[in-house]
């Protein structure tokens, strides 16, 4: 009878053991970058909702976007990944190849959802071996913002090229009135680089190739310094950076100017902190419905163009639960694609634009999400119908340096130290010609590894 009793206890002990272990295993760890208290909160819904679809809960970890990397490398050497973080594209490729990123079930996701559903932008981006690093989320490409209505007045073309930003410059140029444009020209701003950087894959400029360094070609090159400072020239002058621009495009004294998505909420009045000044009330549309915006921008040497993008992932980890982390990878980018995406709507377009049988529901269904901050509105009833589609189809040509070869990360360090803003300042003020200031970007470039 004890001996029954034991072997009874023995069991239950058991079955309690092998209970936790399967609670334990429906419940996956998500990082996500995203954590401030208003889009933390959404994500905790985004959660909930998956766990009551799937019986899967899924812990919610903010974690701060300057310290993923080191969390990232130090949670892999102690083998305590999350199951899915939640990243920026610089980390896609490296981390694959670290060993970090399940590339195999990342592809399996998108091949389930359809790749054809995605932008091939992203896609491409993050290609890794016969697949994909990590899976697509969101992103944004940088935009040519101008005065559409000025265009049309002038018979002008969308300033998709730098001959057509040239020929608008030569009949809005109008100071101190009307600025044509207002360039980027603060040297140690991160602003000027971004700015930089899209300017010249307009033209099909890199520094960098798949062995690292690539000279800069003189003739392309020279194309990028000619027409950035003819941009310059028909700026305000001083330092400027986002911030002027901004204001100036506000006030109704800039024709162009490149911004990014996050100025499309506060050119609507949306936002009291960065109201626009273009009449007397700093809530009105009416500039929105003024403006045009460009995302894929060509220059002489490059006609097909390039739009500069900054693109978000899923990354399904190697130590991850990964039927579990693929399924809310899935959920994510489908059901839950408007929830994901509703975190900042007018900075998170879709990478995944619809199904296979409604090619275009997430595109529709995200320009009916509200943007704003003190006051809401759907970007579909602030912009029309082409402009929405400008700005989601940048994403299909989005490019950043070294991504294609292999360099990103060496392309990062060129950008960051600032030698190209340098240069680029002092050829706009004159202290050199082109070719001397191209050879000079060359050496400085070499130096970096």
């Amino acid at each position: 009878m004890t001996f029954f009793t034991f072997k009874q206890g023995l069991l239950a002990a058991t079955a309690l053991t092998f209970s936790a272990a399967m609670v334990e295993a429906e419940t996956i760890r998500f990082w996500t970058t995203e954590e401030q208290p208003e889009r933390l909160a959404k994500q905790e819904e985004m959660a909930k909702a998956f766990e009551a679809e799937s019986g899967t809960s899924v812990e919610v970890i903010p974690v701060t976007e300057s310290d993923l990397g080191t969390r990232a490398t130090a949670a892999f050497a102690a083998g305590d990944l999350p199951d899915v973080i939640y990243h920026t594209l610089q980390y896609a490729l490296p981390w694959a190849e670290a060993g970090i990123l399940d590339a195999e079930a990342a592809s399996e996701v998108i091949e389930d959802l359809g790749a054809d559903t995605f932008a091939p932008g992203p896609l491409a981006m993050a290609a890794f071996e016969d697949g994909t690093a990590s899976v697509p989320v969101d992103g944004w490409t940088q935009m040519i913002v101008y005065r559409k209505d000025l265009f049309e007045e002038n018979g002008l073309e969308a300033p998709s090229s730098y001959a057509n930003v040239l020929a608008a410059i030569e009949k809005l140029h109008n100071p101190p009135e009307m600025y044509g444009f207002v360039a980027a020209t603060k040297v140690d701003e991160n602003f000027m680089s971004q700015v930089l950087e899209h300017v010249f894959l307009a033209n099909g400029v890199s520094p960098v190739g798949p062995d690292g360094f690539k000279p800069l070609d003189v003739k392309a090159t020279t194309e990028v310094l000619d027409f950035y400072k003819a941009i310059a020239e028909a700026s305000p002058p001083g330092e400027l950076f986002w911030k002027q621009s901004r204001e100036l495009y506000f006030a109704g004294q800039a024709a162009m100017i490149i911004w990014s998505p996050f100025i499309l909420d506060e050119l609507a009045g949306l936002r009291d902190s960065a109201p626009p000044t273009l009449n007397d009330d700093p809530t009105s549309p009416e500039l929105a419905s003024k403006t045009g915006v460009v995302t894929t921008f060509s220059g002489p040497s490059n006609p097909d163009g390039a739009a500069w993008g900054d693109t978000r992932y899923f990354g399904i980890t190697t130590d991850a639960d990964s039927d579990a982390a693929m399924e809310f990878v899935k959920f994510s980018m489908d059901k839950g694609y408007m929830d994901t995406l509703s975190i900042a709507p007018e900075g998170k377009f879709p990478t995944r634009r619809g199904t296979a049988d409604e090619p275009d529901k997430f595109k529709a269904e995200w320009s009916m999400l509200d943007v704003g901050v003190d006051r809401k509105a759907p970007l579909s009833k602030l912009y029309a119908p082409e402009m929405i589609e400008e700005i989601v189809v940048g994403l299909d040509k989005a490019q950043r340096w070294g991504v294609e070869d292999g360099q990103l990360s060496l392309a990062s360090k060129m950008i960051n130290g600032q030698a190209i803003n340098r240069l680029v300042r002092e050829y706009i003020d004159g202290e050199r010609d082109a070719a001397a200031t191209v050879e000079m970007m060359n050496e400085e470039l070499a130096k970096v590894d």
